[in-house]
């Protein structure tokens, strides 16, 4: 999980790098990068994938606890892990269908032609990856209770 969010930080930094470079090399007269741009908007929502398994993990993802902080401890603990239980069905469903979708465009061999040209199925990649871990942090937070046990939510 720590690689996850340490790769979407990474991912980032060399977004913001790229784009510095291209607006300085533009405005100092020494040309862009024309791929920077491009390369930007496939990397954010990678970026954003990355970070949502260490998000959770963390337990620094959105979360509205009104209701769980109303309630008994031990209410709010079965709440959270129905809740988490529902959070990994998604990421099953999301996994599955970012497979399949992987799988179709490489069985098509789909391409992405701007200014790079590259196959379709590598933007899909992150999906199914990033689901997969989420789903694993939902497992580990309904064995554990992570998300009550922190103390965070719930009162005694």
């Amino acid at each position: 999980m720590h690689a996850s969010g340490v790769a979407a930080a990474l991912v980032i930094g060399i977004v913001v790098l790229l784009v510095t470079i291209d607006v300085i090399g533009r405005n100092i007269g020494l040309g862009g990068l024309p791929w920077a741009v491009e390369m930007s908007e496939y990397s954010l929502p990678l970026a954003t994938f990355l970070a949502a398994p260490w998000l959770l993990y963390r337990n620094e993802h959105v979360r509205i606890d009104i209701l769980l902080t109303a309630l008994p401890r031990s209410v709010a603990r079965q709440i959270d892990r129905a809740v988490d239980a529902v959070g990994l069905a998604v990421c099953l469903v999301f996994v599955w269908y970012g497979v399949k979708v992987i799988v179709d465009s490489m069985r098509l061999g789909s391409m992405i032609i701007k200014t790079l040209i590259i196959p379709e199925w590598w933007t899909f990649v992150p999906v199914p990856i990033s689901f997969a871990l989420i789903g694993v942090e939902f497992v580990r937070r309904m064995l554990t209770g992570s998300g009550i046990v922190s103390g965070q939510i719930g009162s005694q």
